[in-house]
């Protein structure tokens, strides 16, 4: 038997493991890290021994360190709408600098997403977000979406306030059928309404119009739409650029009649019949103060033969009333941005003061054929290299691409009880490689004695 051989083992046992202490060491060490990796230590013999007439010469061992890249972490819920994990394979795209090219794009799966004083997302080790912008639907503006030039850095911080003008109204109300036929030589008789509307012009202005129901004979009535009107200093003032009232021209039209009247016509049931015009919207021409581009509303005041808006039914009261249980528009008031979150379909959404939600990132999965082979920059950070294959980029939950989970982080994979486990294995080893240095040294003293 070598002796010298002997020697040679141990000592690589020695390194070993020691080798596996060092990641012992920083798995524990990284228990708490968020989407931390546990270090893995690869054992394989070295063969390098041989058995002759003369005795064995032994081998040794090598070892080789990597991380559980495709281990899954325990996704831990959090209160902040811009922390997210991922649930299965892939990585957020990062960046260390906002004026990076793609090439220098990298990968993490720190999901700790915080907005900067610039408005900028950033994770807790500094990296930026990059995603995909959106239209207001949530669809990814580029046509390269599996390209990395169609991502950049997620700025929430250039998001101004907004408004929605409003396109439809919905009228749940019902016109008295004991009320009586309308008589313009008696006004104080009945047979008129008085009620109005509040919509918003695109730049989120409200403005109120007054509509006048008028009951024009048994089962019919009319509802005449008038300019649109705001409060001020002198009380109620048009506020269409050219308004009627003011020897102008323009007026709020039903349909495309030329009119600004529209009649209602009931069934015996208090059911609508039919409307005429047929087509139940309002075209607004341009506000004086407010959006420029004439605005079209529709108007749902419920189905043919049915009951679920506008009804003709007796009143509940001695003096026949109009009663409306509610009139609803889709319009919202400007509003500055008051909150951003990061939703479980991975948009990310802009909230305003007004109520507003609106997309306007999507953050991207990033794939790998083989995520052992990314390099690691540093810390959870990563970046390409050859052995890792082609990246794809992919929707959340598209393909073998990993779903978002909202407001939650993915913990460190360590399991502190198994560290132990390898720790303790590792000690023993360690201390009979150890031994083993230790014989082989006193049987060379016992050999140079002997040739003394």
């Amino acid at each position: 038997m070598s002796i010298t051989a002997a020697i040679n083992s141990a000592v690589s046992g020695l390194r070993a493991q020691g080798a596996q202490l060092s990641a012992v060491s920083e798995n524990l060490a990284n228990s708490s890290t968020i989407a931390y990796k546990n270090r893995e230590i690869d054992f394989n013999s070295l063969v390098v021994g041989n058995t002759t007439r003369n005795g064995f010469s032994g081998g040794g061992v090598i070892f080789r360190a990597n991380q559980a890249m495709e281990s899954q972490g325990l996704l831990e819920t959090t209160d902040s709408g811009t922390d997210m994990g991922i649930n299965g394979s892939g990585f957020f795209v990062v960046s260390d600098d906002i004026d990076n090219q793609p090439s220098g794009y990298t990968y993490s799966r720190n999901g700790n997403f915080k907005k900067d004083e610039d408005g900028f997302l950033v994770n807790s080790e500094g990296v930026y977000l990059m995603g995909q912008r959106t239209d207001d639907t949530g669809r990814v503006i580029s046509l390269a979406q599996n390209d990395l030039s169609s991502v950049e850095p997620v700025n929430v911080g250039a998001v101004a306030g907004t408004a929605q003008a409003t396109q439809n109204v919905r009228f749940d109300l019902n016109l008295p059928a004991d009320d009586v036929i309308f008589n313009p030589l008696d006004t104080a008789a009945g047979g008129r309404h008085n009620t109005n509307v509040q919509i918003f012009d695109a730049l989120g202005i409200g403005h109120d119009i007054p509509i006048t129901w008028v009951k024009e004979g048994v089962n019919q009535w009319t509802a005449t739409f008038e300019e649109p009107k705001q409060k001020d200093t002198n009380g109620l003032v048009d506020t269409l650029a050219n308004p009627v009232s003011a020897g102008g021209t323009d007026f709020v039209e039903v349909g495309a009649s030329g009119s600004n009247v529209l009649t209602i016509n009931f069934n015996g049931d208090g059911t609508i019949a039919s409307f005429v015009p047929a087509d139940t919207t309002i075209t607004i021409p341009t506000f004086a103060q407010g959006a420029l581009a004439p605005q079209t509303i529709n108007l749902d005041m419920g189905a043919i033969g049915s009951s679920n808006g506008v009804t003709q039914f007796s009143g509940s009261t001695a003096t026949p009333k109009l009663e409306t249980f509610f009139v609803d528009q889709d319009g919202v008031r400007f509003g500055q941005l008051s909150n951003v979150e990061i939703n479980n379909e991975g948009l990310v959404e802009a909230i305003f003061e007004n109520g507003v939600v609106l997309p306007i990132y999507q953050v991207p999965i990033a794939t790998f054929q083989n995520p052992y082979g990314l390099s690691q920059v540093n810390g959870t950070i990563y970046d390409e290299a050859d052995n890792a294959g082609v990246m794809i980029l992919k929707q959340p939950g598209q393909g073998d691409a990993g779903e978002i989970v909202a407001n939650s982080i993915e913990m460190s994979t360590t399991d502190t009880a198994s560290e132990f486990n390898k720790m303790i294995i590792s000690q023993q080893a360690y201390s009979a490689n150890a031994q083993v240095v230790s014989t082989a040294d006193e049987l060379f003293d016992e050999l140079i004695a002997a040739v003394r």
